[in-house]
């Protein structure tokens, strides 16, 4: 008997996000050991906690995928980016990625709603505000780093940043969340 309750579209765009996701942790891993060896502990660490938050993310899909009754495909990831110039490139390219993994994100979410699979639609509404909270999470720290000085930020203001950064939280306050009491 055929369990499978996932179009073959779908299933094929699950399986593409999960794959994202995986090089979404690769990115995370490779910049963070480019940071370690710049002598970032703190960012460095943030980026390895996100890294291992984005192999969380493959795994919830890969889940979702066996759940429906679906077939997994697990496929080659391809390597990271170059390294990083700056921390400011670091982050700038941490963001650029995230909009890529929301729009792989999107589109599932509007497959999803086209396809009337309200089971995947539900299940995707996690990962967007997930995704919000990712960018709005780069967001601050470019945010920061603009403060600092940008690409031109002193050795003192990215020596207290990344000091910061080991403290981080890895979620951030969203709009969504906020009250007349707690702006």
């Amino acid at each position: 008997m055929n369990t499978n309750r996932l179009s073959e579209t779908l299933r094929s765009a699950l399986n593409t996000q999960m794959t994202r996701e995986a090089y979404a942790s690769q990115i995370y891993l490779s910049y963070g050991s480019w940071a370690a060896t710049q002598g970032y502990d703190g960012i460095s660490n943030f980026l390895f906690r996100h890294a291992n938050e984005e192999r969380t993310h493959m795994m919830k899909i890969l889940e979702y995928i066996i759940e429906r009754g679906a077939k997994v495909n697990v496929e080659a990831i391809e390597a990271p980016p170059a390294d990083p110039q700056s921390v400011q490139d670091c982050f700038e390219k941490t963001f650029a990625h995230e909009i890529d993994n929301t729009n792989g994100i999107y589109k599932i979410v509007k497959m999803s709603h086209d396809e009337g699979d309200w089971a995947t639609w539900n299940f995707m509404q996690w990962f967007v505000k997930e995704q919000t909270e990712e960018e709005t999470m780069v967001m601050n720290m470019l945010d920061k780093l603009k403060i600092a000085g940008g690409e031109k930020a002193s050795g003192e203001a990215l020596y207290s940043l990344d000091r910061d950064m080991k403290t981080t939280p890895d979620d951030a306050d969203l709009a969504q969340d906020k009250t007349v009491e707690s702006p």
